[in-house]
């Protein structure tokens, strides 16, 4: 089965409204859309986490990789990325994170060629159906939907996707420069949800080890499950360590480190990062080893949301909820989609390959708004445009 052709298309995925975090504003996410035709007309579908996947794609892998087998994905990959063997100083991650795109179609090609479900090429199905958190954060107003800019409208907003949802597991941002309004929604939260509801948070870096410290005080007794990124390294999470027991995750996937210095305790990466899926199966393998959870990224056009299905389903070690958007997302690209959690559950597709159908419509209309209005850009600070911020926040 060779490959005939190559496709990447630049898309948008807007959120319904903009959400807050330490960098400054996020209004949706930009993307790249992959398909890739075989001789014989079957076309994998994937997904790269920057629009600018699509030159590379198209100008420096599409012509190395046309004619070659579909199925052989280490020589394809021998194409098109030198040695590498992570994510380090010395090697192109624009470019690896662009292959991985590629090689999830390839994957999803194998699985519609063998007409099996992208879990079953993984060794099976342990679970129908994943569980994922729902976000929350201080979000900005568009067309009437958002606007949560203090505590208690975040709570009402939680409270609305329990009632509407089912929803018991959240997860947030604790970012703002003062993080007193943080802190005092997560108290809400706690104490209208309930002991026995999930609460991550996700600080995207915001403070300094001296602020994380006093915020690690404030929050111990709330039970928070996870907090992401609390600090800039692995090394002042260590220190951090001292002062509180509350598990730390990271989207950096630096395994070494991780085990040398004892924090963090999960990781939460998306398959691109790794260079695919294949990659991404051996350290999910290495974090099972090593006693370090993992679980999935969050923000996606529907296709790598669906691998990540496909991903904790085969995998008993993914036993913590996956990050989900998808409540926040009027749009993807994909027939199926957007996918919506009901009890904090979404159902594993069934169908050959990542078994979800490109929707050509969705397509169009997210490639139009990337060509018409820019790629997102999620630097923006809407209290100083034109500024970048800079971290610590405090």
């Amino acid at each position: 089965m060779k490959i005939a052709a190559i496709r990447a298309t630049p898309v948008n995925i807007p959120l319904e409204a903009p959400y807050l975090w330490s960098y400054g504003s996020l209004a949706g996410f930009s993307k790249t859309i992959v398909e890739v035709e075989t001789s014989d007309g079957l076309v994998g579908l994937g997904e790269g986490p920057s629009p600018a996947n699509a030159a590379t794609i198209l100008n420096g892998f599409a012509p190395r990789l046309i004619g070659q087998d579909a199925f052989d994905i280490a020589a394809c990959e021998r194409l098109c990325l030198p040695s590498w063997r992570g994510v380090y100083a010395d090697v192109d991650f624009a470019g690896i994170r662009a292959f991985g795109a590629v090689e999830m179609a390839l994957w999803d090609l194998r699985g519609k060629a063998a007409g099996r479900p992208l879990h079953d090429l993984f060794g099976g199905r342990v679970r129908d159906a994943v569980t994922f958190t729902d976000y929350f954060s201080f979000r900005e107003k568009k067309d009437g939907i958002g606007g949560e800019s203090d505590p208690e409208a975040v709570l009402d907003y939680c409270l609305r996707q329990k009632e509407r949802f089912g929803t018991t597991m959240f997860e947030g941002k604790l970012s703002t420069a003062d993080p007193k309004p943080s802190i005092r929604t997560l108290e809400l939260l706690r104490d209208r949800l309930g002991e026995d509801a999930v609460l991550r948070i996700d600080s995207n870096k915001a403070y300094s080890l001296a602020t994380a410290t006093r915020i690690a005080r404030a929050i111990e007794p709330l039970g928070i499950s996870a907090w992401e990124d609390p600090v800039a390294t692995f090394e002042d999470m260590a220190k951090l360590r001292r002062y509180t027991a509350i598990p730390f995750s990271v989207h950096t996937p630096d395994l070494r480190r991780a085990v040398a210095l004892g924090v963090p305790d999960a990781f939460c990466t998306d398959v691109n990062v790794h260079g695919g899926i294949g990659r991404a199966l051996k350290f999910i393998a290495a974090c099972e080893q090593m006693g370090l959870d993992f679980w999935c990224y969050s923000g996606d056009s529907g296709i790598a949301s669906s691998v990540y299905l496909h991903l904790a389903a085969a995998h008993d070690h993914i036993r913590e909820p996956s990050q989900s958007l998808f409540h926040m997302q009027p749009f993807d690209v994909i027939e199926e989609g957007p996918l919506r959690p009901r009890g904090n559950l979404v159902p594993v597709p069934t169908g050959p390959g990542i078994g979800v159908t490109l929707s050509k419509d969705k397509l169009a209309f997210c490639h139009r708004h990337f060509v018409e209005h820019g790629p997102f850009d999620k630097f923006h600070d809407p209290d100083r445009p034109g500024v970048f911020r800079r971290l610590p926040l405090s």
